[in-house]
């Protein structure tokens, strides 16, 4: 491990290395955060390696708050009262310590937090993000304990809107953290399954992002090297949870996916944000499902990159054995092959399913898919992850 230490400056600060959460304090005062709030999920918060956090800043004599009332899809009321609390504290920045449904949510309490306009406005469509008062989005720093959304190193969060059950992506440049710690040893603790879905989420990161239509070949460039950390190393860390050389790729894999998935994302994201808000199920595995599903139906338009992308991650066969190396790693991940693998006693009737296509075609994931995906594929698609057929 002792050459997997480094500090970058793409596209944040981020301090890379086993260890490094010792760091906090000090980058804290790099921000100039002083009264920091503190959010992670429900379940990190009973964990030690929250509580050796939060010593940290107890040494440091730091006075913080924790907030944790965080969903695994997070809604709108959770960002409600991470702001009350962010504002009852009086605190001046924030710690985003998770995986992405805490990192998203400190996100966006540290952004919404000084806005007078709701939130909705400015979700990410056109320039909407030019609404928001930039001088009122107090400073973050982000800690992921997962390898998989990378949104310690994006512009956005996602939130469910409750009423309509639809997920929706706020973005304003000021949400990207000032400085990340990436530290692998906080990823050891994840257990199996948390490990394969959050390692697929960043493989679908990568892989949409490589296929979007348009130019920008830094974010190809980017999403390859992810694509193949990913093949090597997430079945090592899936196996055996204290490889940290394993754990500390699959860090730089998630966090390069987000950074390759601004050229666009796609089909197996507009279907997983759907079904993940309407039946709260994990973001990354629901990704896993839909993945070689859609992989087949965008066949004809990427092929030809997809067997470039096999030739460098040392699979034979082109386009075929890449999917056939999709299929194998899932199931070494044992990921589930269907939804209602996925979702016990899932009943999905026609009207269900006319809904899910709707709101797929919507989601504004939707556009990067190299394939135009109209309600009608959208309902294929859905069908084919339904019965599992290829």
């Amino acid at each position: 491990m002792t050459k997997l230490v480094s500090k970058w400056n793409y596209p944040t600060t981020v301090r890379f290395g086993a260890g490094r959460i010792k760091e906090l304090p000090e980058v804290l005062e790099a921000v100039g955060i002083k009264r920091p709030l503190f959010v992670t999920d429900p379940g990190l918060a009973k964990l030690p390696v929250v509580a050796s956090t939060l010593k940290l800043l107890d040494d440091a004599k730091l006075p913080y708050g924790v907030f944790s009332d965080v969903k695994p899809n997070p809604v709108e009321s959770n960002l409600a009262a991470g702001i009350e609390a962010f504002k009852k504290g009086k605190h001046d920045g924030v710690i985003a310590f998770g995986g992405g449904s805490a990192l998203d949510l400190g996100k966006l309490i540290a952004f919404q937090a000084g806005q007078t306009r709701p939130v909705w406005d400015f979700e990410d469509i056109g320039d909407w993000w030019t609404r928001a008062d930039a001088a009122k989005i107090a400073p973050i720093v982000a800690v992921p304990t997962t390898a998989g959304t990378g949104s310690e190193v994006g512009r956005a969060g996602v939130i469910t809107h409750e009423a309509s059950h639809t997920k929706k992506v706020i973005f304003h440049p000021k949400m990207l953290p000032e400085i990340v710690i990436a530290d692998p040893e906080l990823t050891v603790g994840m257990p199996p399954f948390i490990t394969a879905g959050t390692g697929m989420d960043a493989l679908a990161h990568c892989l949409e992002a490589y296929c979007a239509p348009g130019y920008h070949p830094m974010a190809d460039g980017i999403a390859v090297e992810g694509i193949r950390l990913v093949f090597e190393n997430l079945p090592k860390a899936f196996a055996n949870g204290k490889d940290l050389v394993a754990r500390a790729h699959m860090m730089s894999a998630a966090a390069m996916g987000a950074t390759a998935f601004q050229k666009g994302l796609g089909a197996i994201h507009s279907l997983s944000h759907p079904i993940g808000a309407l039946y709260d199920t994990h973001h990354g595995m629901t990704n896993a499902v839909f993945m070689p599903y859609v992989l087949a139906f965008n066949r004809d338009a990427i092929e030809d990159k997809i067997v470039r992308l096999a030739a460098y991650c040392g699979i034979k066969g082109g386009y075929d054995g890449f999917a056939k190396a999709i299929l194998k790693l899932r199931k070494e991940l044992k990921v589930p092959n269907t939804l209602p693998d996925l979702i016990k006693g899932l009943e999905i009737d026609k009207k269900r399913a006319g809904l899910i296509a709707d709101m797929a075609v919507v989601d504004p994931t939707a556009g990067g898919n190299p394939v135009k995906l109209t309600k009608k594929a959208a309902q294929t698609l859905l069908g084919a992850a339904l019965e599992g057929t290829l």
